[in-house]
């Protein structure tokens, strides 16, 4: 069923002027500048929430990504398109095989992202007052996205190298114990932030660009900052699919990382383990060339695009509702 956006913004509008005097009531329908009493748990619950949607709706297509990624594939594992190894991991594999790893996503992704958003929100806002007096700022923007990347990466690397090791064709795992404890095992704990660096190497410009692609959009497109789903809807999508088409060099080094594909190593005569961005770099590129590096593009931003959408818009829509919730009490006790 479709939702006017005029239904949305009506009740926001009304209240921003039913006031006496006709002036606005302040903080009622100021939205985007949060009111002082708001605290952080509204940030993370929302981002919470946000988060874990955001990687279980479109986790059978991160799963796919991830096979195509592959450097040398088996050859049940060459896929021609998204669709198409969808349909055959499901035919060959069984229907639940594209959701293999969402366990350990899921478990991952609701800390990463609380602190993730709580963080972008108090960094954006306590720089923007420096540099723009309050008003948006870019520099504030990517800063913030970086800033708060390096904390949700510290608590989502170690999901990210299960997932991928359990998502890959053949997965020797029996389970998410299984793994967690054969990898431990075989190759110590530290294996599962051996690829840290390179995944900071790639959030970093990705969550900046992201950052800074989602707030302009929302200044040409939502430039008063109501709630307006359709807005960060866009917004979010555009951003999502630009980051992930520029950083996929980047994600192949961090798959290779996370996996450590036996039958790509050893055909490079590589002993142990992979370890080092430099060194991921030079390996891709002798295993296939500048093209390697764009492996599971397609996939990638097929992934990103609703998926950062539905982060964008949950949040808000959550923010939203919580200030209001956080709010009620306040204008209560007013009266």
């Amino acid at each position: 069923m479709e939702v006017s956006s005029e239904r949305v913004l009506a009740p926001l509008e009304m209240s921003q002027t039913a006031s006496q005097g006709g002036q606005p009531v302040p903080g009622d329908g100021d939205y985007e500048s949060l009111p002082p009493h708001v605290s952080v748990t509204t940030h993370m619950t929302a981002g919470a929430v946000a988060g874990v949607l955001e990687h279980t709706v479109m986790y059978p297509v991160d799963s796919v990504k991830t096979r195509m990624q592959s450097l040398q594939p088996d050859p049940n594992a060459r896929y021609r398109g998204v669709y198409e190894a969808l349909r055959r991991i499901i035919r060959t594999e069984g229907f639940l095989r594209p959701l293999r790893g969402l366990n350990i996503t899921m478990m991952g992704a609701g800390p990463a992202h609380a602190l993730y958003f709580a963080c972008y929100e108090r960094v954006k806002h306590s720089l923007s007052d420096v540099i723009k007096s309050g008003g948006n700022s870019h520099l504030a923007n990517g800063v913030a996205g970086s800033v708060a990347t390096v904390l949700h990466d510290a608590v989502m690397n170690p999901a990210e190298v299960v997932k991928q090791r359990m998502q890959m064709y053949k997965s020797p795992y029996r389970g998410l114990w299984d793994c967690v404890r054969t990898v431990t095992r075989a190759e110590g704990a530290g294996a599962f932030y051996r690829s840290y660096s390179t995944q900071l190497t790639m959030n970093i410009p990705f969550q900046a660009v992201h950052f800074i692609i989602y707030e302009t959009m929302q200044e040409w497109l939502n430039p008063h900052r109501h709630y307006h789903p359709g807005t960060h809807i866009v917004s979010g999508a555009a951003a999502g699919a630009i980051s992930a088409a520029i950083t996929t060099p980047l994600d192949v080094c961090k798959t290779l990382l996370n996996t450590q594909e036996n039958v790509a190593l050893s055909s490079m005569n590589i002993s142990g383990h992979l370890s080092g961005m430099a060194n991921t770099f030079r390996t891709v590129y002798k295993l296939g060339g500048p093209a390697a590096f764009f492996k599971g593009v397609q996939a990638r931003v097929i992934y990103q695009m609703p998926s950062t959408a539905i982060a964008w818009s949950v949040y808000e829509f959550f923010k939203y509702f919580l200030t209001k919730q956080e709010a009620r009490p306040v204008s209560r006790n007013g009266k």
